[in-house]
């Protein structure tokens, strides 16, 4: 895996970037729609690829679970499982441990956790969780670190920190032993204390990691500390590697961290939305099960050219979410993944032109205009 640094915007920290990898080039900033349990839900891979995504998520804790790794090793790896030959980033399945907290154990050596599935006891190294992601043959490996709660004390946070530290140094000594052209990517840990991300990053990068992630956030936080501790996280980290801020997913959330300079965004929200019936619009959210949109004959969002805009309108979706039908989710998730990666492909034009801030401003203005009406 390879980073070029391609410019900066004149005006702010806004930044373009394009990652390299055996699997093709990933132009940044980028989304990178969700595919939990390898898939992105409701949505074909060739739509995934009309709508040109360069790169998915996989999830290490749902695909060690189910189908297994013997599975995933007679499959041939992920891309072969699931019919796609672009580039994966798999996390480390920190985030999914976290959220089973009445359910693990952590300790110096890893995490024990019980399976939502069975019940059945497991138990993550940093090893192990290198090995699983080098089994789906993962293009961008993550690190296996604690996600702390919010809020959290500086003490429990401090502690916890040190303990990601600890275990990314295990992964990329772990990774380092691998006949493999996957890049690894460290986490940033240290909740909402600027001294514990400061050190973190700076200890991340004596370690020596081909990407950095800023972990901890949307646990929680409110959203004004959640660019706080972005923006000045970002001052930590290198400017000749990629920056990813994981699960971070509204649309102005997203604008607000790419005026920072981060370079990577991934999250569930467009299928979870889409399928829970709203459209995610350049004049806001749009909840087409709503009785408004029971007479409302115009595409779902004018200006977009995706399938579902092209062919329906708001009052149809309404019709299918409210009779139930599996076509609604289906297309209003279709929807919600092209408005994103537009979204981003438009991010990198004004990038290009050292508008983003004019672009922003425009977007969001509009965008949040909808929203309050």
């Amino acid at each position: 895996m390879d980073f070029t640094f391609i410019k900066k915007d004149a005006r702010c920290g806004a930044r373009r970037g394009e990652i390299s990898t055996p699997r093709g080039k990933i132009q940044t900033p980028v989304f990178m729609p969700v595919g939990t349990q390898a898939t992105v839900k409701g949505i074909f891979p060739r739509d995934l690829l009309d709508f040109d995504a360069e790169i998915i998520l996989g999830n290490t804790y749902h695909l060690y679970l189910r189908p297994g790794m013997e599975i995933m090793k007679e499959a041939g790896g992920l891309h072969a499982f699931m019919g796609w030959d672009r580039p994966i980033l798999t996390d480390s399945g920190g985030f999914q441990v976290f959220s089973l907290a009445d359910l693990r154990k952590i300790t110096g050596e890893g995490v024990e956790f019980q399976s939502h599935i069975d019940g059945s006891y497991h138990f993550f190294t940093p090893e192990l969780v290198v090995d699983i992601q080098h089994t789906l043959g993962s293009d961008i490996v993550m690190v296996l670190d604690e996600c702390v709660p919010y809020p959290a004390d500086h003490n429990y946070a401090c502690n916890s920190m040190k303990l990601s530290l600890k275990w990314a140094e295990l992964c990329k000594r772990h990774h380092s032993k691998k006949d493999s052209e996957s890049g690894l990517f460290g986490i940033v840990q240290g909740s909402v204390y600027r001294d514990l991300r400061k050190e973190c990053a700076y200890a991340l990068q004596d370690i020596g990691f081909d990407g950095y992630a800023i972990g901890g956030l949307s646990v929680g936080e409110p959203t004004s500390v959640m660019y706080e501790v972005t923006g000045y996280t970002v001052d930590y980290l290198p400017e000749n590697q990629p920056r990813y801020v994981m699960g971070c997913g509204f649309p102005d959330d997203i604008l607000m961290m790419v005026e920072c300079g981060i370079d990577m965004f991934d999250c569930v929200i467009p299928t979870r939305y889409g399928r829970n019936g709203t459209g995610f619009t350049s004049s806001g959210k749009v909840p087409v099960k709503n009785g408004a949109y029971k007479s409302d004959f115009q595409p779902l969002d004018p200006e977009c050219d995706c399938y579902t805009c092209r062919t329906f309108t708001r009052a149809y979706l309404r019709h299918l979410f409210n009779t139930g039908e599996m076509l609604g989710p289906a297309l209003l998730s279709l929807h919600n993944i092209h408005f994103y990666l537009n979204l981003m492909r438009h991010v990198r034009s004004a990038i290009d032109n050292d508008n983003y801030l004019v672009f922003k401003h425009k977007f969001l203005s509009r965008y949040q205009e909808g929203e309050n009406l």
